[in-house]
């Protein structure tokens, strides 16, 4: 092929589909994984217990899980897309494992819920790294491609419930400003953030619309922006929660994510934990309505940022069960058909496309 011009896809998205045995929520759940990750993140845990993608099916999701494009089996085109980014072994123990035994943020020290010791060697915390690929390190690029990938999911299966986590935090916000009429509530699981200003990790500006890269639907509308005029709030709530910036009153509203109903789900002992806070601020100011669950306020503690993997990931995953149950419109079901426990919840089908 040397000096020909040749042709390949680009910008594709690796889709994977999980059928519910007895289907009995109206609208698909989508599941957004975040940096280093796959769907592997939704499948199951790394000691060996069901997924969040196995729990939502068994009450009566149909799940579509994705690999982000240019990531896992959404193939990476190495003359067409920009650099990869990986986390070192260490780096994951600090951050996401064993963040109480080497604690870099105020609430690293009460994370109890990671299964196993989260250090190289232990048969749980090598699973998991074993999971861990690269990600492309141009966070636009990335959001760019997913939101043309994602806008054409949406538009192929229809109205969905959208389950981001981290990273892909992003990515809910885009696809409802996209797509309003097709996103039904959004599950935003430690998204990332905060708005404007990276905090704890990194330091330094992101985000420059607020909560993403790109542009998001301002009513008033701004072209730029720089036409959002921001202010750093002069003192925060707490010393171990950052200061947060906010638009300067009149706040711009959000005017498609103010129609979608919204829950932001923090982990006590995560990093997200010292800024989520700033995202519910920002969501709410602009019109949206959000509701927070700090996972210590509904007595679930030791919870570190990977949500759906950790020791409590079932008592999670049943508190936002609950949230959508009450959240989402649902339709007339036939009488005597209420939910079903999550000890009598059978197990999914799988099937798996591509768009």
């Amino acid at each position: 092929m040397h000096g020909q011009m040749y042709e390949v896809m680009h910008g594709q998205m690796y889709v994977e589909r999980l059928t519910a045995r007895e289907r009995r929520r109206p609208y698909p759940l989508v599941m957004f994984h975040g940096m280093a990750q796959t769907a592997t993140n939704w499948l199951g845990t790394p000691d060996g217990r069901p997924g969040w993608a196995e729990i939502f099916a068994g009450d009566g999701y149909d799940i579509y899980l994705v690999d982000q494009p240019a990531r896992g089996r959404s193939a990476w085109q190495p003359k067409l897309d920009g650099g990869l980014a990986s986390f070192a072994a260490s780096f994951e123990e600090w951050l996401f494992t064993a963040s109480a035994s080497d604690p870099r943020w105020p609430q690293a020290a009460k994370h109890t819920q990671w299964p196993g010791r989260g250090k190289r060697g232990d048969p749980a915390f090598d699973a998991f790294c074993a999971t861990q690929v690269p990600s492309l390190a141009d966070q636009v690029e990335t959001q760019r491609l997913m939101l043309g990938a994602g806008t054409a999911l949406l538009d192929r299966v229809g109205p969905a419930v959208l389950m981001t986590h981290s990273q892909a935090g992003t990515f809910g916000w885009l696809l409802g400003d996209a797509r309003p009429e097709l996103v039904k509530a959004i599950v935003a699981l430690e998204p990332a953030g905060p708005p404007f200003e990276n905090a704890v990790l990194a330091k330094g500006k992101a985000r420059a619309w607020g909560l993403v890269d790109l542009p998001l639907a301002y009513d008033p509308p701004a072209a730029l922006p720089d036409e959002l005029t921001i202010e750093l709030e002069p003192q925060g709530d707490h010393p171990d929660l950052v200061r947060c910036w906010r638009q300067k009153a009149p706040a711009r509203r959000l005017a498609n994510l103010a129609r979608i109903p919204v829950v932001l789900v923090t982990g006590e002992a995560s990093y997200h934990a010292a800024y989520d806070h700033c995202t519910v601020k920002y969501l709410r100011e602009a019109g949206v309505e959000v509701e927070f669950i700090r996972l210590e306020e509904r007595r679930i503690h030791g919870t570190g940022h990977m949500l759906m993997l950790e020791k409590n990931s079932a008592e999670i995953a049943a508190l936002v069960a609950d949230w959508l149950a009450g959240a989402v419109r649902q339709p007339k079901r036939p009488r005597g058909r209420g939910r079903v426990p999550s000890a009598a919840l059978s197990s999914p089908r799988r099937q798996r496309s591509a768009s």
